[in-house]
């Protein structure tokens, strides 16, 4: 669910008292017309609705109903189901579409890692791909990549994260991709192959002198070597104090989609004999989510002391689900046999700790800026066990290989994620 700023209390808020008399006529038109006029404004101020915007009309009731005690009109139930509300993507359904998706990029997409093209490794359904998520009480817009393709011109689109973030900023050059019409003009910028390795990918569309860019930092900040003396358990320090090194380089960015989570787990933190570390000294009994909440004070901490928030617009993602069934992915755990969205409601697992402390930590940060958003879709994709790559790996992977139970099919779920990215782009006015 969006983070939107806490609104004052009414009871807060000064209130401005006329010292002259109004006839009870009179009292009941000013209002009306003061509503009227009100709601005209808001509804012809964008064409995406604002959620604040409907906050103000309310409070703008309430002052009324201060000045003209008993006589304000009240806000009807037909009249408040027509202001205009902020729609919560995260919730909603999946339905099948034979007309979904409206992009048109298949896996013959250039930008798309091998391990991601499922139906070329072998996959004979393509039914996963018909799925279209249908927000509660609300649609989502549907993507123009000419349209976001022109509102970042001359910018910086970053991906920040693990594999799952580089799964999704994949997803976006492809989605992006069919609104150009020379895709020679669609570069590496230096000149590094698409293929997995760790460090950085920055893409430019050359006609728009955009750059798409991913940076693999899984935890966000940094793991170096432990400090001098440590016990020979310890292979490696996380410093949950300190941003990762490539962190100067998100500095200037327009958009910032940051992923984080996957990786604050016991496997692979402390059993790998990874420990952590704050004020150079190393804990070895710090718990892993204590770890991981102390990381993000330190994430915010950076972005509101180095993005200039009047300018970039802040995302964290939540959390991606994986859909191991009958073990984990090392001891056998599959998920092939799944063709279609999970039905059963009671197989959905809880809200993840990490999305917890992602959405708390952005709770804080709303007195700085609206542009610091939780991009939620924990939920939706929780049903999507159809999705994975599954036993369909890529080329040249062993038949004993584990199965992919965590990373998604392209074209595939992560393009959903950023259609509710647009959308909330969109819905916060971003170069309108």
């Amino acid at each position: 669910m969006d983070i939107q700023t806490e609104q004052q209390p009414f009871s807060q808020r000064p209130i401005i008292l006329l010292a002259f008399p109004i006839n009870r006529t009179l009292c009941f038109a000013l209002s009306f017309l003061l509503l009227s006029v009100s709601a005209l404004f808001i509804f012809n101020s964008s064409a995406t609705p604002f959620n604040h915007q409907y906050y103000d009309l309310l409070r703008l009731h309430q002052f009324l109903l201060q000045i003209f005690p008993g006589n304000s009109p009240s806000l009807s139930s037909t009249t408040t189901s027509l202001l205009p509300r902020a729609c919560d993507y995260s919730n909603g359904k999946w339905v099948w579409d034979e007309s979904y998706p409206f992009h048109s990029y298949t896996e013959n997409c250039p930008f798309v890692d091998p391990g991601f093209r499922c139906t070329q490794n072998g996959r004979k359904d393509e039914g996963y791909r018909k799925w279209r998520w249908q927000p509660d009480g609300c649609d989502i817009p549907r993507f123009n990549a000419s349209e976001l393709l022109e509102r970042t011109r001359n910018g910086r689109i970053v991906f920040v994260g693990d594999s799952i973030g580089r799964n999704q900023w994949e997803s976006l050059l492809c989605m992006l991709t069919p609104a150009v019409s020379n895709l020679s003009t669609i570069y590496e910028e230096n000149g590094k192959p698409i293929n997995k390795h760790k460090g950085f990918l920055k893409m430019r569309f050359q006609e728009y002198n955009l750059t798409v860019e991913y940076y693999r930092a899984p935890f966000l900040v940094i793991i170096g070597r432990p400090p001098p003396n440590s016990s020979s358990e310890v292979n490696a320090a996380i410093r949950v104090d300190e941003m990762h090194w490539f962190s100067q380089k998100w500095v200037g960015a327009d958009i910032l989609i940051f992923n984080d989570g996957h990786w604050w787990n016991e496997f692979k933190t402390v059993k790998m004999g990874y420990y952590f570390q704050e004020g150079g000294k190393l804990n070895t009994s710090m718990d892993v989510m204590e770890a991981f909440r102390r990381s993000l004070q330190t994430w915010k901490r950076w972005v509101e002391e180095n993005l200039d928030l009047n300018r970039t617009h802040v995302f964290f993602r939540s959390c991606s689900p994986v859909h191991y069934r009958g073990g984990t992915w090392s001891e056998g755990g599959h998920c092939d046999t799944d063709k279609e969205p999970e039905r059963d409601y009671t197989k959905l697992q809880d809200e993840p700790e990490n999305n917890i402390f992602i959405s708390d930590v952005i709770k804080q940060m709303n007195y700085v800026t609206h542009k610091v958003q939780f991009l939620n879709i924990t939920y939706l994709t929780e049903f999507r066990n159809d999705g994975h790559p599954s036993k369909n790996r890529e080329n040249g992977t062993s038949d004993e290989a584990p199965q992919d139970c965590s990373h998604w099919c392209l074209p595939g779920v992560p393009d959903t994620w950023n259609q509710l990215f647009y959308a909330n782009l969109l819905s916060k006015g971003f170069r309108k």
